[in-house]
This record gives C-alpha cells, sequence and structure tokens, in this order.
C-alpha cells in the first residue's frame, strides 16, 4: 500500500528525487578537499581578484576548461571548451562542456549549471590587502560546477537528459557574459529546458544569523524549478527556505536572469544572500564551509538529476504574477520557433 501511493505521488509530480544506488554514489563522490584545493588557486592572490578583463581572468578559464576536460565533459565552444569575444579590446571567455544524456530522445534537450567565475580585481591603490579574492562570490559557485560535472560523469547510467556545464566571465560588470550567451547560444534556447545558477554557497556566516545546511532559491515560488529543490531537501534533510524579501529581490541579480528573459526557467541557489566581507578584499577561501559546500552541492546534483530524467519540462507558474513576463517569453519564443 505505501510503495503503491509512493508510485501515485511520483507519477502525479514527474519529480524523480529517489536516491537511487547510482546516484548515491555519485553524491557521495563530492569532496570536500576538492573543492577546498580547487577553491585556494582560483582565490589565491595570484589571480588578482579575476576582474573582468584580466590575465588572472584568463587563468581561472584555463584551470576551469582543464577540470572540465579531466571530468570527461566534451567541449562545447568555438574554441574547445571556450566560448569567445573580446570587451574593451581583450578577449574573454565563457567556458562551456557537455555530459551526454543517456535518453536517445531526451538527450537533445539540455539543463544548465552555471556561476560566474569573475571578480572585482584589486585596488589601484594603497595599504595592506588590496585583493578582491572573491571566494565567496563567486568561487564557490564555480568550484561547485566543477564538483557537479565530476561527480555526475561518473555515473554508470548518465541522466536521460543532456547537462552543460556553463561558467560566465563579467558577472561584475553587469551580467556581461550571460547576456552575451544568451544572444549567441551554442544550444538553441528552444532545447534549454532549465537553468540552475549556483551563487554564494561557501559562506554560512549570512549577516541575518548562521545558515547550516539550508539554500535559497531565487524566485522559488516562479517555476517548478523550486518544488524540485524543496523535494530534493526533504529527501536529503537540507533546508530550502524562500527568505520573504531577498529571494524575490536577488532573482535579477545574477546570471540566471539572462535566460530567465528568454523564457527558460532559470534560478540562482545560494546558501547566504549577504555575509560581513562580501564584495570586499575578505572574502577569501580559508573561510569557506566547506563541509556545508558537499550538503548543498548534494542537493544541486540530485535536484539537477530530477531535472534531467523527468518526463516532464518545468514551467513557470500560471499563478505568481512575478512570472507573468518570463512565462510570455517562452510562450513568444515557442510561437516564433526560436
Amino acid at each position: 500500500m505505501i510503495a503503491a501511493l509512493a508510485f501515485v505521488i511520483a507519477s502525479a509530480t514527474s519529480w524523480d528525487v529517489r536516491v537511487t544506488a547510482d546516484r548515491s554514489m555519485a553524491l557521495s563522490s563530492i569532496s570536500e578537499s576538492r573543492m577546498r584545493g580547487n577553491l585556494s588557486f582560483l582565490a589565491s592572490d595570484l589571480l588578482e581578484g579575476r576582474a573582468t578583463p584580466s590575465p588572472g581572468l584568463d587563468i581561472a578559464a584555463t584551470f576551469i576548461a582543464s577540470q572540465f576536460r579531466a571530468a570527461g565533459l566534451k567541449p562545447l565552444g568555438d574554441d574547445d571548451f571556450f566560448q569567445t569575444t573580446t570587451y574593451r579590446e581583450a578577449r574573454v571567455r565563457n567556458v562551456i562542456g557537455l555530459l551526454e544524456g543517456s535518453d536517445p530522445t531526451l538527450k537533445n534537450q539540455y539543463i544548465f549549471v552555471t556561476a560566474h567565475y569573475d571578480h572585482l580585481g584589486k585596488k589601484s591603490s594603497g595599504e595592506g590587502d588590496l585583493i578582491f579574492n572573491g571566494a565567496c562570490d563567486d568561487g564557490s559557485g564555480t568550484v561547485s560546477v566543477i564538483e557537479i560535472a565530476h561527480a555526475l560523469s561518473q555515473m554508470k547510467v548518465k541522466p536521460k537528459r543532456s547537462i552543460v556545464f556553463l561558467t560566465f566571465w563579467g558577472e561584475e560588470r553587469g551580467l556581461l557574459g550571460s547576456r552575451y550567451y544568451g544572444k549567441n547560444p551554442i544550444i538553441p534556447i528552444r532545447k534549454t529546458i532549465a537553468d540552475v545558477n549556483i551563487e554564494q554557497v561557501g559562506r554560512t556566516d549570512d549577516s541575518e544569523g548562521p545558515r547550516v545546511n539550508a539554500v535559497s532559491i531565487t524566485g522559488e515560488d516562479y517555476s517548478d524549478v523550486g518544488k524540485v529543490f524543496k523535494m530534493a531537501g526533504k529527501q536529503l534533510k537540507t533546508g530550502v527556505e524562500k527568505h520573504p524579501h531577498l529571494s524575490d529581490w536577488y532573482f535579477g541579480a545574477s546570471d540566471n536572469q539572462a535566460l530567465a528573459d528568454l523564457g527558460v526557467p532559470a534560478h540562482t541557489v545560494c546558501t547566504a544572500f549577504q555575509f560581513p566581507d562580501y564584495h570586499r578584499v575578505g572574502d577569501e577561501w580559508q573561510k569557506i564551509d566547506y563541509a556545508n559546500m558537499v550538503k548543498v552541492n548534494k542537493l544541486i546534483a540530485l535536484s539537477v538529476l530530477a531535472l534531467a530524467d523527468s518526463q516532464s519540462e518545468p514551467e513557470w507558474s500560471k499563478d505568481n504574477p512575478k512570472a507573468a513576463k518570463y512565462r510570455k517569453a517562452k510562450a513568444d519564443r515557442i510561437a516564433s520557433n526560436g
């Protein structure tokens, strides 16, 4: 009776968040030490804050590509793993890799996992620490994209839909890298089913109080993506909490906005909206709660798998007026075959 009821519930929702043996193996491979190692490099003084553009940003892009390659992803850029363009007469690069899906039909649809790898650079003058290392913002998101790519690529049975792992340049200058991608998509937007953007998941010392084993989803009730995360959160006993003001306010403050504007259900996952060293030189890799990042990334990975394996696509809410323009953007795009 209980098993039958569980089947009915799963069929009704179509989102399968069960932790099967294969999924469990993938989730358990998410490594605290590997994230610490990767972030201690990306947020090191050597990269001088990863300003757009800068040599440090170039080094970061090359490092991310090397990690995508090590995870076994396929390059999707115009130049290996890089989608290249110019900004202020300098080359800048989104970094993009593919985990191909296993279903003959659904593999032609794509779930995106994204983050921005740039930050603010360094102060032009002064004494003491001059480098904005950007460990939490958004080095933590970048190494999470890498880590989830590594975990899911180890699965014996790959997800049904394909998963694109993408890190953007220029978020701190106004979502430039994601806007560029939106205007020059490598995967047709009509085949892009959802985007899970990861931002500021490293710090648990939120300015409003500790945020341990819990995340927020921007625009949580704008689409089905928030529902999937809540279901996965219950499965893993990790909180998915809607902040009464900031969850909606920050919806347009990160790279998910570029894809949402094109009608793709796209949201940002974060641990701390605000923390003591936000956009300050003190945002360094030593202050990251790596054990908590493991819990957060397990939640993200399980939610992404549920989206990738479902027969249904996530939809924008019909009931939330804040989602209306995104629902319309999707409808308009479908009508124009875009």
